[in-house]
């Protein structure tokens, strides 16, 4: 096998890398809430952690620093003296009244005092910047909790795809599955083929993407996907591969991106799973094998062939020929 980078890998990722975007990139800050929901799970978590703590530490200090000016560290919290927050004596202390306040703890034994209007506006403010901070930060940890990448590690798609005919027609085949009971509601599949080209103008272009016909006039791209299914794509006068032959398929350099996009049932959201085929994982003359088979009340689905193939008679001419 030849090998080359690819577009997109096997499992979906686009090796594709943003450079060199100058004052563009202000443009991620513009939408920081998206930023902040496509990083790393490792960023995400640190960047909780940091917001969290530098918020605690900034509004204890805050606390902190209102008994300090006031005298009510130095004092003896009395019947006698009305310090602004009670039993409030260090940062300690004033962490401790922070934290019983912003997590509505509640333990009774610090509390705000009716003779001090800066603990009041302040205690405001942190119950207003505390909401915000919640909304922003659980938020995004539940949109990335519940995005539905995780759904696309459950659909399938054949290593190989294979060149046979059928209905007495040469077509181009590969076979996608959902391992999961719960099923994709309006599920559709898509095909690009890429492959660089020269125009007649003498432009070049490196990744020319054209769309391969996987059924859109008869609505055959529009998958019932309860069980595996083997996606087809006829070669004829208006398909790229109209010239393609069993022996200049080994000379060709081309990729064939999948995309299967669906709604995950149980959520709602939807979900998009990717996979290409290069020229190297394309099979002439290969027909997968069944995996269906009826069992007592009930169609079975043998995963262990699911990627399998065998040989079957197959011209090795093109269409055109």
């Amino acid at each position: 096998r030849r090998e080359r980078q690819r577009f997109v890998d096997k499992n979906g990722r686009c090796n594709v890398q943003h450079g060199n975007l100058g004052g563009e990139s202000s443009r991620y800050l513009s939408d920081f809430f998206t930023t902040l929901v496509d990083l790393k799970w490792r960023w995400n978590l640190l960047i909780f952690l940091l917001t969290y703590t530098v918020a605690w530490l900034v509004m204890a200090s805050m606390w902190w620093g209102i008994a300090y000016l006031r005298g009510d560290l130095h004092q003896a919290h009395g019947d006698t003296y009305s310090p602004c927050v009670a039993n409030v004596y260090n940062f300690p202390s004033a962490f401790l009244f922070f934290v019983e306040t912003e997590a509505t703890i509640g333990y009774g034994h610090r509390y705000i005092t009716e003779r001090c209007p800066e603990g009041i506006v302040l205690f405001l403010f942190q119950s207003l910047l505390g909401s915000v901070v919640d909304a922003f930060l659980i938020g995004c940890m539940f949109i990335k909790m519940s995005q539905p990448k995780k759904r696309a590690e459950t659909l399938m798609f054949s290593h190989a795809a294979v060149i046979s005919q059928r209905d007495a027609k040469l077509c181009l085949m590969f076979r996608v599955g959902n391992l999961r009971n719960s099923h994709m509601v309006s599920a559709q599949i898509r095909c690009k083929l890429i492959k660089s080209r020269q125009t007649p103008e003498g432009e070049f272009l490196p990744l020319d993407q054209c769309e391969l016909d996987v059924g859109f006039g008869t609505g055959a791209d529009q998958l019932f996907l309860v069980s595996p299914l083997t996606i087809c794509h006829e070669i004829n006068s208006e398909s790229p591969f109209f010239c393609l032959s069993q022996r200049s398929l080994r000379s060709e350099q081309f990729e064939i991106v999948v995309i299967l996009e669906g709604i995950v049932e149980t959520t709602g959201m939807t979900c998009q799973a990717r996979t290409s085929y290069t020229e190297d994982e394309v099979l002439w003359g290969h027909r997968f094998l069944p995996v269906m088979s009826l069992e007592d009340g009930f169609f079975r689905v043998d995963y262990s062939q699911f990627h399998a193939t065998f040989e079957v008679p197959t011209p090795p001419y093109s269409v055109k020929e």
